[in-house]
């Protein structure tokens, strides 16, 4: 009922009543009111607004007491009727002081609905809607209202079920973490699992909370209710894989990908699903035989994808894509092999990005060919950097040296913080102060979601000169970004190996990183450096807490460590790890990194046992809280041994900083040339091993030298005041000069 139905056949006062109601004249509206009772004392109506009114004054009790002179002398039935009347009235206003954005008038109105029908669910929905716009719903709510014993007792919904939806929505959004939320969502799916959109509205909320805050149990619990609605859905299949893959419950996502993979209807389905299936093999760690039979099968599906050469394939297939070569340089140190495999994926890539999306490519065609024959040489150039790293992460630490020392005199340097926005819940969101920190040292800092197309017309209408993508093929967005090539010249650093995106125009590197023979199979330009493609001022380092009293080793043995993930752990440098054990009496090994436990002890265990190392002489480490920590404790060790054919990178500059022996082996490839250029430019050769068997050489030779270890620890400490990879100020240089000498080749037409 509205009020203008209320008002049919009243006087011209009452009608100027409900006027100074509406215009919050509430002195002369309860004048009004008041006569209207005088003169019909028997119309409830009057009392009902009266009481409104007194209550919009804040007079809460002379409104209910108004209210309760009306229904005094009525019968049990007639006060029945009354109370819905005056139900349908405060509803009304209730729902008016909502549309208009005055929530809290329309929470007090609503609290009085309460008072009269405590258990009326569409009444207590509205509360927490309220409470939400309010931003002052905590989730407690849920069960002070008793929402969720009422939709678990009701058997039919009294509510509309695309509402409660939309509550279940704002509630997730609100306050995504209350233990009460999971509760409201399976209570509500009984209600509302037959709408179309309830498996994407929980999915959405699922992968939200994953993303931005990084709580990927709640995720996952959030989706499975997903998998109550439709267990056969290839999308939900997909990300409930890497939702429990990230969580660490690595079985759970490799099934997920394997259910997916059944399921899929497409070649290019199937290569994604085939990848996530690998992806939990390579990180879960020890399943290398297996995970070798699933890499020799992408390499297959891959192969027949590209024969095929399809150029129709939607947005979203390209973009997985763009990743499904990633774990190749893990297994082999063939980067000729490799290298073609990334080329031909990422153009195909491109084909398809060409059809879909060929006006916005066009247009920025045109504006870049405006750019380089305008000749803006001497301008000072807008350098965007674009990454979803610029946080606690590998590449964050790494980057932020080059960020510090920028010339802001020659440079503007904008940043693309891709995902940062995309996943934003209320207040809710993690901190991260390194991210902040990122934000507050660009000159403009743009948080982004993950639509592509949004993102690259952003850095069109920025009018980017140099776009530096950190990521690579560690995030398939960035890629896609890359392709619509919105700025006039791009250029991959840092976050992995080149793409091969064909609108790449540089990869950055330096003399050791890549081999000369390097430009014979990279599809971009390689851009090397004088001296190193990365340095430091340093590390922050925190205080130790591991002892060796507390892993039961003595004082006078030799310790050996490595801290890698298990998709680094490859079988043969394990049992090159092994023998340098065997050699070195009295040695004890450290095993640190993200990887199934279980899973990597069966598997150091097996290799340990073939090699002849008693097992007992292992230890393995767990996580730390924070990356100061992490570094502190890497002073327990004598001796850090690498991984190959992906070495560490971060890890090892970590291990330098740290003044502490390291043995690596070189290979061919990138990831297998990372800790050599390291080393290089710290002025250390000791321990740069060029062939299997100098890696052993090299760790039984430092582990049975102490003199040896000091001396490296010496000039690794020595190092800190003259080598390149501790001159950040240098690198920024000569990145900046890099940069300069890029554009000017570019507006001369030689880019």
């Amino acid at each position: 009922m509205t009020f203008d139905s209320l008002l049919i056949n009243s006087t011209d006062w009452q009608q100027q009543a409900y006027k100074s109601l509406i215009q919050e004249d509430y002195y002369k509206a309860v004048s009004f009111y008041e006569q209207a009772i005088a003169v019909e004392p028997e119309r409830k109506s009057h009392y009902w607004y009266l009481g409104l009114v007194l209550l919009l004054q804040g007079q809460m009790e002379e409104a209910q007491a108004t209210w309760l002179m009306a229904m005094i002398d009525g019968e049990p039935e007639q006060v029945d009727e009354w109370n819905e009347e005056l139900i349908q009235v405060l509803q009304a206003e209730a729902q008016r002081r909502s549309a208009r954005a005055d929530y809290f008038t329309a929470l007090a109105i609503r609290e009085q609905i309460r008072c009269a029908q405590p258990a009326a669910l569409d009444n207590l929905l509205h509360l927490i809607q309220l409470a939400i716009q309010l931003e002052t719903f905590t989730g407690d709510e849920l069960h002070t209202l008793e929402v969720i014993e009422l939709l678990r007792t009701e058997q039919s919904l009294s509510v509309d079920a695309k509402w409660l939806l939309q509550v279940l929505e704002d509630v997730i959004d609100s306050a995504p973490l209350h233990p009460s939320t999971q509760e409201f969502a399976e209570v509500c799916l009984v209600h509302v699992q037959h709408l179309p959109n309830a498996l994407g509205v929980l999915l959405l909320a699922a992968i939200k909370i994953a993303a931005t805050l990084q709580q990927g149990k709640v995720a996952v619990r959030l989706a499975e209710l997903c998998l109550r609605i439709n267990s056969s859905h290839t999308e939900l299949l997909r990300h409930l894989s890497s939702l429990y893959q990230n969580i660490g419950d690595y079985d759970q996502g490799i099934e997920m990908a394997r259910r997916c993979y059944a399921l899929s209807k497409t070649l290019a389905d199937e290569v994604f699903a085939n990848h996530l299936v690998l992806r939990g093999l390579m990180h879960a760690g020890g399943r290398w035989e297996e995970a070798s039979l699933v890499l020799q099968k992408q390499q297959s599906l891959l192969a027949t994808l590209l024969e095929e050469q399809p150029t129709d394939l939607s947005q979203t297939t390209v973009v997985r894509l763009f990743g499904s070569s990633y774990f190749f340089p893990y297994f082999r140190d063939r980067p000729q092999e490799n290298r073609k495999i990334y080329n031909q994926v990422a153009q195909l890539c491109q084909t398809n990005i060409e059809n879909y999306a060929k006006e916005h490519i066009e247009r920025y065609y045109q504006r870049s060919k405006v750019s380089s024959n305008v000749g803006k040489s001497t301008k000072s150039l807008k350098i965007g950097y674009i990454s979803q790293c610029m946080r606690r992460h590998s590449v964050g630490w790494l980057a932020r040296w080059l960020f510090q020392h920028h010339d802001r005199d020659r440079f503007q340097i904008h940043g693309y913080f891709v995902a940062a926005n995309a996943y934003q819940i209320g207040s809710n969101q993690r901190e991260d102060s390194l991210h902040e920190w990122y934000i507050n040292q660009v000159d403009k800092a743009n948080l982004l979601g993950i639509d592509t197309l949004e993102i690259a017309e952003k850095i069109y209408q920025d009018e980017i000169d140099i776009l530096v993508d950190l990521d690579s093929l560690t995030l398939n967005i960035t890629c896609e970004v890359m392709a619509l090539k919105p700025a006039s010249v791009q250029v991959s650093w840092l976050g992995w190996d080149a793409s091969g995106v064909p609108t790449i125009d540089y990869y950055i590197a330096d003399p050791y990183v890549l081999p000369d023979a390097a430009k014979q199979y990279y599809s971009e330009k390689i851009w090397r450096l004088p001296k190193t493609y990365i340095a430091v001022d340093g590390f922050e380092v925190g205080v130790p807490t591991l002892r060796r009293d507390d892993l039961d080793i003595p004082c006078d043995a030799v310790i050996y460590l490595s801290s890698q993930g298990g998709y680094k752990r490859h079988p043969e440098t394990a049992r090159w790890q092994m023998r340098i054990l065997k050699a070195v009496p009295n040695s004890y090994f450290l095993i640190k990194g993200s990887a199934d436990q279980k899973s990597m002890k069966s598997f150091f265990e097996q290799i340990a046992e073939e090699e002849g190392v008693d097992f007992s002489r292992l230890r393995f480490l767990p996580d730390v809280a924070t990356e100061a920590v992490h570094r502190a404790n890497l002073g327990i060790a004598d001796v850090v041994l690498d991984t190959y054919p992906y070495n560490g990178a971060t890890t090892t500059m970590e291990t330098l900083w740290m003044g502490i022996p390291l043995v690596t082996r070189v290979g061919e490839q990138f990831a297998a040339r990372n800790s050599y250029t390291m080393m290089m430019n710290a002025g250390i050769t000791e321990g740069i091993a060029w062939t299997d068997e100098d890696y052993v050489e090299w760790g039984r030779r430092l582990g049975k030298d102490e003199v040896l270890r000091q001396k490296i620890a010496s000039k690794l400490k020595a190092s800190r005041q003259t080598a390149p990879l501790w001159n950040a100020k240098q690198f920024t240089r000569e990145m900046e000069k890099a940069y300069e000498q890029m554009w000017q080749k570019y507006v001369e037409g030689g880019g």
